[in-house]
């Protein structure tokens, strides 16, 4: 089988696509026949060597392969041969693995999926599953009616205005050009604002009365980040869960008592929070994955590739110009 391998990390062409014999499931485990992998920042981080939870080199970068079960190890109930199923590898011991046209995997870690899910459409979840904890599990003072999603047309954007829409939040989106602002649009944005010539901060008060947002969710940080501090309405919350611009210089308490008025509040949210909670991670999929059989969400999918492209995939997310998940096939 194929499976693809970082030996010395570095940019896309540490990717390598090799033979590996086909994995067989010892007692306890299920071998899955992948049919869809999810392409996403933590695989990029693993490729780069520089993933804070960075499994050993050799290390296959995936997270994330939908498929169905292959074959069964000794002890394992309750699973059949052909079902369908998602694997994460936030429920595997360590990041990595699922890039390969055969996994294996404890039977107690695999989401079973229902018959009618799309395997392209399940293998975009853990983005929705991140999402859905920030909009639910990220507890806020008062229930947010209104949110400003930095970052509006990526994955777990375009996920957070999904499910933001569902839970009937008025949406307002950050986007860079018009084309990521129909597509943030179609996925249910009330507002965008486009942040490369819009104050954003102006903007949002302006689309809400003055009242500003009840949750502003922002995964860039460096030095916007306290300025968004201004579009909060009173008990809002502004919720930090990526730095992909760095951290801020600025002194944060001071930032924060220039609103004293509104009382905010600033979160940092990391999904390995539920690394040893494997009840709470495993509810949020269930959620995500009852609504995606639902019709609830549509997860959006820029782009489907092979995996002997996944040196184009990679190329392609860095770019920062797909609009909502990429993903490959077998």
């Amino acid at each position: 089988m194929r499976a693809v391998l970082v030996r010395q990390p570095g940019g896309p062409d540490a990717l390598e696509l090799v033979e590996r014999p086909v994995p067989v499931p010892g007692p306890g485990h299920v071998q899955i026949r992948a049919e869809a992998f999810g392409v996403g920042q933590p695989d990029v981080l693993i490729r780069r060597g520089v993933y804070k939870w960075m499994p050993p080199l050799p290390a296959n970068p995936g997270n994330d392969v939908a498929g169905r079960i292959a074959a069964l190890g000794s002890g394992v109930e309750g699973v059949a041969i052909g079902q369908k199923v998602l694997l994460s590898a936030r429920d595997l011991s360590q990041r990595g693995g699922c890039y390969a046209d055969y996994v294996v995997a404890p039977a107690d870690a695999i989401h079973l999926l229902p018959d009618d899910v799309d395997m392209q459409a399940a293998v975009c979840l853990s983005n929705y599953q991140v999402a859905y904890a920030l909009l639910n599990e990220c507890r806020h003072p008062r229930a947010p009616a209104s949110v400003l999603v930095i970052g509006a047309a990526g994955g777990v954007g375009t996920a957070l205005v999904q499910l933001a829409k569902l839970a009937q939040m008025n949406v307002i989106g950050t986007v860079s050009n018009e084309e990521k602002a129909a597509f943030a649009r179609g996925n249910g944005a009330d507002h965008v604002i486009y942040y490369r010539r819009e104050d954003v901060v102006a903007r949002t008060r302006e689309l809400t009365n003055g009242e500003g947002v009840g949750l502003v969710l922002d995964h860039v940080c460096g030095p916007e980040f306290t300025g968004y501090l201004g579009a909060l309405g009173k008990w809002g919350t502004l919720l930090s869960y990526n730095a992909f611009a760095g951290l801020l210089e600025e002194n944060l308490m001071a930032a924060m008592r220039d609103h004293l008025d509104m009382c905010p509040a600033i979160r940092c949210f990391s999904f390995h929070i539920y690394d040893h909670d494997r009840d709470g991670r495993r509810a949020l999929m269930r959620n995500v994955i009852d609504a995606l059989s639902r019709n609830a969400i549509k997860p959006a999918i820029s782009a489907v590739l092979k995996l002997d492209e996944v040196r184009q995939a990679h190329t392609l997310l860095e770019q920062g110009s797909a609009l909502g998940k990429i993903i490959m096939t077998p």
